[in-house]
């Protein structure tokens, strides 16, 4: 066996300085990795080799490239061709948008851990409505208020945990906990920042799909990650386009939407409600099990396990999460069982519940119909009335602009504001977003949500729920079933 490092992503700033220090030269291209991938198939040539003439020859790389990619259809080799992008100054609304791509990786300048400033984007919807007073005072009168939230709440924190305080190395979190509350008031215009990876095969649907996009943030971003882009890898990205599927699908649907529903309330008593799951889903677990672990078929497991005693079905399933640490996904199996939940959240729980790419996300748009989530600290401070009023002075601006934009005024909203989602999830993926977001140190909103679509959960999957549990409660849920500790816990923080 031979193994050999072919490449890795580092900084565009090295390669440039490498470049000035070289004589010119025209394969400093992640295409030639593309091409030659792309040989392995019907060349007979090592790896190593075949990269080695794609370098040497990169017209030829390119054109063989698009000869794969438009006229065979193998999209495929183009994912071995890898981008980092910083992205500056975009909206928080935007990153709604792009961080929709679920092979996509995305790291975001969180408002949890960082005070914000007063910076923001001013659309150009909002401009060319001649509404950018009302938008500006708005949003000043908000970042005001998120301010002096801060600092009313993070000495209110600090007294109401006075333990935690004495330690100087917990002051950090103290203070998120803070800014984190404050945040609720700020806009979805609010300026973020992130960094994403990704490969040529994703950013050529991302700029596909942001081409038929009618917000101008999208298309400005579109437009700067393109021409970023093909400079350095023209012959892997292709359709980039909009096109009329993109474009007017779902505005098509909307419409269609409308006339068939009529005018329906919007307000509902409660926030996550189990819509659907996989019927008989401990069996379907032990079937799926007993199927992979034999040589028999699935109709003769499923049969074997409605048979099972339910102390029969848990003590085969034990073996499943015996050697389990906090850390680990469950197998592979746990995604035969699928959930589906209709769920009203506010803009900062669902830019964590967003997070979850594995499962299948699909949203509304953001309705001051279904009221706001207000922080606990913010009502212990006796801010709340402030609040609402902020509230009430930001719904007012929303009317405006959404009498006059097509597109766009949602970006006057707060976090604190809500829409609905519906949201389907394996439970091997649940189980994963319990360990993160039932945690302790996780944020309060996303886990007061996911704490309920754990308790649904178990209520139609008991078995297969058994070790599902944020990290902080993992010893002791594996202690209640084996009755001894795992033999890691997790590093306390």
């Amino acid at each position: 066996m031979k193994v050999t490092l072919a490449g890795y992503n580092i900084d565009s700033v090295v390669i440039e300085e490498l470049k000035k220090n070289s004589p010119p030269r025209e394969d400093i291209t992640p295409e030639t990795l593309s091409a030659s991938y792309a040989r392995i198939s019907r060349d007979p040539r090592p790896a190593n080799e075949l990269r080695a003439v794609a370098r040497a020859q990169v017209e030829r790389a390119r054109k063989s490239n698009r000869n794969i990619i438009f006229k065979m259809g193998h999209h495929s080799v183009a994912e071995h061709a890898v981008f980092n992008f910083d992205i500056v100054g975009v909206s928080r609304l935007a990153l709604e948008e792009i961080e929709k791509f679920r092979l996509c990786s995305f790291t975001e300048k969180s408002q949890r851990y960082i005070k914000l400033k007063d910076d923001y984007v001013l659309p150009e919807e909002v401009k060319k409505a001649g509404l950018k007073k009302i938008f500006m005072d708005t949003i000043k009168a908000q970042n005001a208020l998120y301010h002096k939230l801060y600092h009313r709440l993070k000495p209110h924190i600090f007294s109401q945990y006075k333990d935690l305080a004495a330690q100087s190395k917990n002051h950090t979190m103290l203070d998120g906990w803070a800014k984190e509350d404050a945040r609720y008031i700020v806009s979805l215009a609010t300026e973020a920042q992130l960094g994403i990876t990704l490969n040529a095969r994703n950013l050529e649907f991302l700029i596909r799909r942001f081409a038929s996009k009618k917000l101008a943030e999208l298309k400005e971003l579109n437009q700067k990650i393109y021409a970023l882009a093909k400079d350095v890898a023209p012959s892997i990205i292709l359709f980039t386009e909009s096109n009329d599927y993109d474009e007017k699908t779902y505005p098509e649907l909307e419409k269609r939407a409308r006339e068939l529903l009529g005018l329906v309330s919007n307000k509902e008593d409660g926030d996550v409600h189990l819509i659907s799951h996989t019927p008989n889903g401990d069996n379907r677990l032990v079937a799926s099990l007993l199927h992979s672990s034999s040589s028999d078929t699935y109709e003769t497991c499923e049969k074997k396990a409605e048979e099972f005693s339910d102390k029969e079905k848990e003590s085969f399933l034990k073996l499943a999460w015996k050697h389990m640490e906090f850390y680990d996904f469950a197998l592979r199996e746990f995604e035969y069982l699928d959930l589906q939940f209709d769920l009203i959240v506010s803009a900062t729980c669902f830019a964590q519940l967003k997070r979850h790419r594995m499962a299948t996300i699909t949203t509304q748009s953001y309705n001051p119909d279904l009221g706001v989530t207000i922080p606990p600290f913010v009502e212990a401070i006796d801010s709340a009335a402030e609040f609402l009023e902020m509230i009430q002075k930001t719904n007012d601006a929303y009317d405006l602009l959404r009498q006059k934009m097509e597109v766009g005024p949602e970006y006057i909203l707060t976090n604190a504001h809500r829409k609905r989602v519906l949201f389907k999830v394996n439970v091997r993926e649940l189980y994963h977003i319990s360990r993160l977001r039932e945690d302790l140190t996780a944020q309060w909103d996303i886990r007061q949500v996911v704490g309920k679509m754990i308790q649904q959960a178990k209520s139609v999957m008991p078995l297969a729920c058994s070790l599902i549990g944020g990290k902080d409660a993992y010893p002791e849920i594996y202690k209640k079933m084996f009755g001894k500790l795992p033999k890691l816990s997790p590093p306390k923080i």
